[in-house]
């Protein structure tokens, strides 16, 4: 039995004492946790600073810091005469080059900075209150003396802390043992008794029993009310006993009349249940059917030979909107209007008992684009003819087989640009490399550059003026600005092709989509006049998504890139003459828990793209950019980072003009290695 059954199964006066031991027990707790955290924060937010400061006043005298910074030694006895602080936990002397000339530690390592410039990165992982103290020098740069105050509360006030609470409880228990006393007497005790009468009265079914009534509460008020109940019940009694009197003769009566009668009824009652129970078969074979058919995940609609609706499952009336009652005995294309231009295969599937099958139709649900199989089937027997419609809805099957060969595509292509990128990096590392070496021999600071050329007789500065006329450096400019935006589309493809084999960790999507708008804000100017931060930015997160395995560079790398995407899709608007305004430019952000992923998705209002390009928008160097303003590897190496690296769903849907939505799935759990397998 469990710890919630025992409670509700105790007697009310012992339920009254548990809350009352509950209530001081949980008093008593916090008043200690909150005194305890009060001295402690008053301990290290206002006693330790001020101690701190005024020790550092102390030692900062020129007499003691010039003694101090003298030589290790002396810093060493200076922070031994701390040693008896007991505010104090660990101090550092640094000398005027920041170098640390003694250290005292009371306790555990602390991992104390070497160097004063170490100081700053040394605070963001220890949360103690500290000081830094400038102690000056004579004729030198000044010292420094960092001090460290100890987090402990004293012995002494947790001593007290537990004597005061064990006064406390020991208070507590007496005004409980008190209390207890007076429920018993004036609860329990009276309950016990209304307890004991009421079972004599049932067993011995005497009803002129009465209960005393006792004090002037709710339980001298039921008392009261169970002897009102105890009279109306005996009154009842005698009324049953007068009326079974006259039952018992009427029964006589009609006992003789029921004889004659029953013999004449007794063979209609027989056919009567053979007719029962037949229909009853009959309907429940009936609503097992139905069940069948409203359980199936397609959508079937009989038709007779009219093609008027027959039989309507509950996926068709979620599917067109119609409800059964609407649909029954309706012609089809008035109960399902999409069928209507499939009406010519209707006719053949009902009169040529033919088979009629359409692959592939689009029709909008919930304002998204959906799509289904239709299947025509002939209907004979002998209640008739007609045609059965199954409607499949082959949306997901389609997404899957379009991902399926954008990954086996990904695939080949990852090869191929694995080894262009090893072809083209060292060419290309040898003209970046002479770009740098002709840059170097033209530079008057080289001497040798200089000793050269009074060899052959030439002024180097005569050269340089003539190749600075003839723009030559804007020339090297030039190759050396290819040769990087070639070296990156190296580094591109290099990603693309590689595997990562970092390890998963947890990530907070909230603050990973807000860090990946800040960059953006701050990083991106994509043409004179736009500013990124100028767009709306709509978040709409899903607050039951704790962390997710991911790579978090990875993942703000892909998200930075959808940005920075969406961004340029919304700048590439143009309203047109005489149309209204366009409305701001948008980037809605979204999270949503679909078990067993977690999907991220980035929707803007740009321009949105047309569906040949949304199917190549994640080949590898496909891009609708002009010349020189995109590589063609952002989505393509997105999209090896989502499916590859993170064994996770990347897709896009986009309507031209209006915006477009990638999302990103991440599963809830890291996948399986199944490589070895």
């Amino acid at each position: 039995m469990t710890l919630r059954k025992r409670l509700e199964n105790l007697p009310v006066g012992r339920k009254l004492l548990v809350a009352l031991l509950a209530l001081l027990t949980t008093v008593l707790l916090v008043a200690n946790l909150a005194f305890i955290s009060a001295a402690y924060w008053i301990s290290q937010e206002n006693m330790a600073p001020q101690a701190l400061q005024t020790l550092g006043r102390l030692i900062a005298s020129p007499s003691l810091s010039n003694e101090a910074l003298s030589s290790p030694a002396a810093a060493d006895a200076l922070l031994q005469r701390l040693n008896s602080y007991a505010p104090l936990r660990a101090a550092v002397l640094y000398d005027s080059h920041g170098q640390s000339l003694a250290q005292l530690e009371l306790g555990e390592d602390l991992q104390l900075p070497q160097r004063l410039e170490q100081l700053d990165s040394w605070r963001y992982g220890e949360f103690r209150a500290n000081q830094l103290i400038e102690l000056p020098q004579t004729g030198k740069a000044p010292g420094h003396l960092l001090l460290v105050a100890s987090s402990e509360l004293p012995g002494a006030f947790y001593t007290g802390t537990l004597t005061a609470s064990l006064v406390i409880l020991a208070f507590s228990v007496l005004l409980w043992s008190v209390v207890a006393r007076q429920i018993r007497r004036m609860v329990t005790r009276p309950i016990r008794k209304l307890e004991e009468l009421s079972r004599q009265v049932t067993r011995e079914e005497n009803y002129a029993l009465r209960a005393a009534r006792g004090n002037q509460d709710e339980i001298g008020s039921l008392a009261e009310a169970f002897n009102t109940m105890l009279s109306r019940i005996e009154a009842r009694e005698q009324q049953l006993k007068r009326a079974r009197d006259d039952a018992q003769m009427a029964f006589d009566q009609a006992q003789s009349l029921a004889e004659e009668t029953r013999h004449s009824n007794r063979k209609l009652e027989l056919e009567v249940q053979v007719r029962s129970k037949i229909e009853k078969k009959l309907t429940g074979f009936q609503n097992y059917l139905n069940s069948i058919i409203d359980s199936m995940p397609s959508a079937l609609i009989a038709l007779d030979e009219q093609l008027y609706v027959t039989q309507w499952n509950q996926e068709a009336s979620a599917l067109s909107g119609t409800r059964l009652d609407e649909a029954l005995n309706q012609p089809v294309f008035l109960a399902f209007p999409p069928l209507k231009p499939f009406l010519q295969q209707l006719k053949h599937t009902a009169e040529r008992h033919k088979v009629e099958k359409i692959e592939r139709v689009t029709w909008f649900k919930d304002e998204a684009p959906r799509h289904y199989a239709l299947t025509f089937y002939p209907l004979m027997g002998g209640a008739g003819r007609g045609a059965v419609i199954r409607i499949d809805d082959i949306t997901q099957r389609l997404s899957l087989e379009e991902m399926m060969v954008q990954s086996e595509k990904m695939l080949s292509v990852g090869g191929l640009a694995a080894g262009m990128a090893h072809e083209i990096n060292n060419p290309l590392g040898a003209i970046l490399h002479n770009v740098q070496n002709i840059r170097r021999r033209l530079s008057a600071e080289l001497p040798k550059n200089l000793e050269q050329a009074e060899a052959v007789g030439v002024s180097l500065e005569t050269v340089n003026r003539y190749l600075h006329g003839r723009e030559v450096p804007q020339l090297l400019d030039g190759i050396q600005q290819a040769g990087s935006r070639a070296a990156k589309i190296v580094t591109h493809m290099l990603s693309f092709s590689r595997m990562s084999n970092r390890q998963l960790a947890p990530c907070q999507l909230p603050a990973l989509l807000d860090q990946a708008v800040d960059i953006a804000g701050n990083d991106f100017d994509l043409t004179e006049g736009f500013d990124f931060k100028g767009l709306s930015i709509l978040r709409e997160f899903d607050p039951q998504i704790g962390p997710v395995p991911g790579i978090a560079n990875e993942l703000e790398q892909v998200l930075l890139n959808l940005l920075k995407n969406a961004a340029q899709a919304i700048h590439q608007r143009e309203a047109e003459p005489g149309a209204e305004p366009l409305e701001p430019g948008r980037i809605t952000l979204r999270t949503r828990l679909t078990p067993p992923w977690v999907e991220i998705q980035v929707e803007d209002n740009g321009v949105g793209m047309p569906e040949p390009v949304r199917k190549r928008i994640f080949e590898p160097f496909f891009t609708t950019k002009e010349i020189g303003q995109g590589t063609g590897l952002g989505l393509s190496v997105s999209y090896f980072i989502i499916t590859n690296n993170h064994k996770g769903q990347m897709e896009v849907q986009s309507t031209l003009g209006q915006g477009t939505c990638f999302t990103l799935r991440l599963p809830l759990a890291p996948a399986q290695d199944t490589s070895g397998l």
